[in-house]
């Protein structure tokens, strides 16, 4: 009790020690992270800011002093006014280094207001992390050790408690045992021995007691039973009472044992066997005896039972690893074959594969999957139609058109019996049979009271046939595979859907142009379609815009979100914006689009969404690049060395706020443009600028490539076989137009050019050999140019571009753009501009740094008729109530 009441004390006092510790760091921390005290420590005035609260906080929380001290141990603060600005007791020295590192510190120290005290220290330190001060916070020993004089006089009579309540309990607990052992006769003795003998021979377990000499002493009545003894057996060797020769042994060895299983008289029995006296060097030995056949024959089937349970755990975990439809029966199969099937086949309707839904009209049920212990076998192999559902025959045999709901379980426990089966297919049944094929369970594969398929499983020689207890673990499993079977096509139709819709959205082919020779690849990723997209534009003045672009994410958000981006890009390259231009208006959108699904509150958000937007000029070749976040391009120069230029990067699409930047690029003819996603050079097992070195060396020293072979290259050197993001490339190989294809001319500012100019467009035209649009070209040069002496300002140019198409391009130094309009019949102008809408096939004004340009398409392969025929077109446009 001394001791108790000594470990009491020292735990007291150990336990007021921690509290002051804790006490006093609380209040340091609080006060260090408190909202002004870095700011006042900063202060000009540390003391005036920090001393009224540091006094508050003494007297609230009943420390004996809260003192705020620089790094160089200057008090600001003191309970003590005399102490400010003094140095804090040594040593700091270690405080400070510890707070440097952002830890608090806990010492005992002799305090400068008198006796020791537990002192905290917590760092106060500013947002770089430099130390600004530190907050201590002192509670005094003498404290300590108050708290524990107050709780000495609990101890004492607590212990003074429990030693008077032991001393009666242990008083009690002798009386009641010598009541109980003193004072026993011969009678109540003799009674407890024959309660003794009477247990003995009444437990179900057989008890054998041996001497020294492996001679039998004693023996109850379930061991005479169990080992089959004489009446005369006391007193024999155990050699001597013909027991079998392994028992015997057991029993003469006279070692210990545990449990171990002997076969006496057609009895497994479990011996133990037991020194009597082990510690006075065992003059005997006990042995008991358990009858242990009912048992094994119970665990044999546990063991069945807990391998068929492990089996369906497997199955839970290798079945439907993937969402394939054919890969998951192929698991069924695996997981079953060799543990309780020798060959297991599969069969699945026919639009299950393909991810559709069978209905109730006859449908072919198709082998997908097989597997076995052995090579080939006489079964069906797959691709093969085995039967026509409804049926509820087995894998090989019968077909009773009844419906797909009449398809159930069946067993066959001998095919030799099977006569249905064999009448089905007798040279398919014999060789099966000839094969060693004994046996056979077919289970419907349901989900959601849906017919797929079936399961076939058989058994060969070597192998027991199968029962009804096979039968209802056969159909647990098939309920646990069809599930994953299920799964596997609702996700292929479902992805299906998603690749059909992703593939609408993309080009369904390259547009007819001259300026550059593209081609495209897009590869879609397992996990589900993506957002990834391309595009080739044709423009006006011999102009192709190229897009390559990415919305995070895969799903049918992502491609319908990549749809609608496709579809802007080309709306607003109609109207000839310039790269810049067009991504800020894109990002706009976006984040309209990101603004609406959020009201809605049921939409993902599109920002992440990245594009790169480049237009080639193939008179110039120069080419105009910007990108929203969007890797920039890769250029192969016709000596086969590639680079990857500089191109300003602005922020992905829907973040706004910020102006996107042009890079003007001038590949050489004949040049390759590679643009792609990240995808191609990103993967979870490949760092980017791994990729982009893969790229490198991919597109590096062959100048010989086409875009497609590039294409090949590319896709074959840097894909891997399963890719975690789905991936868009496009290369184009550059060309220049001929200069002997452009014409250009500057016109004065004088309506009396016009003249001059027809003449010289149509010398121009004549040495092309487009004499048949040459009428057509004239008039509408004369009234573009017309317009722009009229309403722009110098320097007006005419361009003539043969490719493909006719171009008639007329620049000026005005922003200015006409509209079209019909005119009244009193009016006497107006009309210009409407004619050459008539007589284009595209037209349109696109804008400059310096000005803007009216340009004009006119087609050269649809059969132009000659200029008479032109006239008549004209004057047909108006009535003679308009003339």
């Amino acid at each position: 009790m001394i001791a108790v009441v000594v470990a009491f004390l020292l735990h007291a006092q150990w336990d007021s020690a921690r509290h002051a510790r804790q006490e006093g760091l609380a209040v340091a921390k609080t006060f260090a992270r408190s909202p002004g005290v870095l700011e006042g420590l900063d202060s000009p005035d540390p003391t005036a800011a920090l001393q009224p609260r540091a006094q508050a906080v003494r007297k609230a929380t009943g420390v004996d002093y809260v003192v705020v001290w620089k790094p160089n141990g200057i008090r600001v603060t003191s309970s003590d006014p005399d102490l400010i600005g003094k140095q804090v007791v040594r040593p700091f020295k270690n405080i400070v280094q510890r707070a440097r590192r952002g830890l608090p510190t806990t010492t005992t120290i002799e305090a400068a207001t008198g006796g020791k005290t537990v002192n905290s220290a917590a760092p106060v330190t500013r947002p770089d992390g430099s130390l600004a001060g530190l907050v201590s916070a002192g509670v005094k020993v003498t404290r300590v050790n108050q708290g524990v004089k107050n709780q000495l006089p609990v101890l004492l009579m607590s212990a003074a408690g429990a030693l008077i309540l032991a001393s009666g309990s242990s008083a009690l607990v002798s009386r009641r045992l010598r009541r109980q052992t003193h004072g026993l006769g011969p009678t109540e003795m003799t009674r407890m021995y024959e309660h003794h003998d009477a247990v003995l021979h009444a437990v179900r377990e057989g008890v054998l007691i041996l001497d020294e000499e492996a001679r039998l002493r004693l023996a109850n009545s379930e061991a005479r039973r169990l080992l089959e003894l004489p009446r005369d057996a006391e007193g024999r060797r155990v050699d001597q009472l013909g027991l079998d020769a392994g028992m015997t042994g057991l029993l003469a060895s006279g070692r210990t044992a545990s449990d171990e299983v002997h076969l006496a008289g057609g009895r497994l029995l479990a011996v133990n066997i037991r020194a009597t006296r082990a510690e006075e060097g065992a003059p005997g030995r006990v042995a008991t005896l358990r009858d242990t056949t009912e048992l094994h024959a119970l665990e044999g089937r546990a063991e069945v039972a807990r391998e068929r349970l492990r089996l369906l755990y497997e199955a839970g975990v290798r079945i439907g690893t993937t969402l394939d439809v054919v890969r998951t029966a192929e698991e069924l199969t695996e997981v079953v074959v060799d543990r309780f099937a020798d060959f297991a086949t599969v069969e699945l309707l026919d639009p299950v594969p393909r991810g559709e839904e069978p209905t109730e009209a006859p449908t072919d049920m198709r082998r997908v999957a097989i597997s076995g212990v052995r090579g080939p076998s006489p079964l069906y192999p797959v691709g093969e139609v085995t039967r026509t559902v409804g049926i509820t025959g087995t894998g090989e045999g019968t077909a009773d058109e009844t419906g797909p709901d009449s398809v159930g379980a069946v067993l066959e426990p001998d095919l030799r019996e099977a006569h249905a089966w064999q009448e089905e297919n007798p040279e398919r049944a014999r060789a099966a049979i000839a094969d060693g094929i004994h046996s056979l369970i077919t289970v419907p594969l349901r989900a959601r009271g849906v017919l797929l398929g079936v399961v076939d499983l058989w058994r060969a020689d070597g192998s027991t046939a199968y029962g009804e207890d096979d039968l209802a673990f056969a159909e647990e499993l098939a309920a646990r595979a069809a599930v994953s079977i299920d799964n596997a096509r609702r996700y292929t139709r479902e992805n299906a859907m998603a690749v059909t819709l992703q593939r609408s959205l993309l080009p369904r082919g390259l547009p007819e142009q001259d300026a550059l020779e593209v081609a495209t690849r897009y590869r879609p990723t397992r996990a589900g379609v993506g957002g990834d997209w391309f595009d080739v534009i044709p423009l006006p003045g011999a102009r192709v815009a190229l897009v390559v672009g990415d919305v995070v994410g895969h799903g049918l958000h992502a491609a319908a979100t990549m749809g609608r981006l496709r579809t802007a890009v080309l709306n607003f390259s109609s109207l000839d914006l310039a790269p810049e231009e067009l991504l800020a208006h894109l990002d706009e959108l976006v984040d309209r689009i990101d603004q609406d699904q959020a009201a809605e509150g049921n939409g993902e958000a599109v920002t992440g969404a990245t594009c790169l937007y480049a237009i080639y000029d193939s008179v110039s070749g120069r080419c105009t690049v910007a990108r929203a976040g969007h890797l920039g391009p890769a250029v192969v120069l016709p000596d086969g060395t590639v680079e990857f230029p500089e191109v300003p990067v602005g922020l992905p699409l829907g973040l706004g706020g910020a102006p996107f930047e042009t890079a003007e690029l001038q590949p050489p003819e004949n040049s390759r443009l590679v643009l792609y996603t990240d995808g191609l050079v990103e993967d979870r097992d490949r760092d980017i600028d791994d990729g982009l070195a893969q790229l490198h060396d991919a597109l590096a020293g062959h100048p010989e490539r086409s875009p497609e072979d590039t294409c090949g290259a590319v896709l074959d050197a840097l894909l891997p076989p399963d890719p975690s993001d789905d991936v868009a490339l496009l290369v184009a190989r550059t060309r220049v137009l001929a200069p002997e294809r452009v014409a250009q001319w500057d016109v004065p500012a004088d309506s009396g050019a016009v003249a001059p100019l027809r003449a010289q467009v149509t010398r121009k035209l004549a040495e092309w050999g487009l004499e048949d649009v040459a009428f057509t070209t004239e008039l509408i040069l004369s009234e573009l140019v017309t317009n722009a002496i009229r309403y722009g300002s110098e320097p007006i140019r005419a361009r003539l571009l043969y490719e493909r198409s006719l171009t008639c391009e007329v620049s000026d130094g005005s922003s200015t753009s006409p509209h079209l309009r019909r005119a009244a019949a009193t009016e006497e102008g107006g009309r210009g501009l409407f004619l050459v809408a008539q007589l284009a096939e595209r037209w349109g004004t696109r804008y400059t740094p310096h000005g803007k340009v009216m340009w004009t398409e006119q087609s050269l392969h649809n059969g132009a008729t000659g200029g008479e025929e032109d006239e008549e077109s004209l004057l047909d446009q108006w009535d003679d109530g308009s003339l």
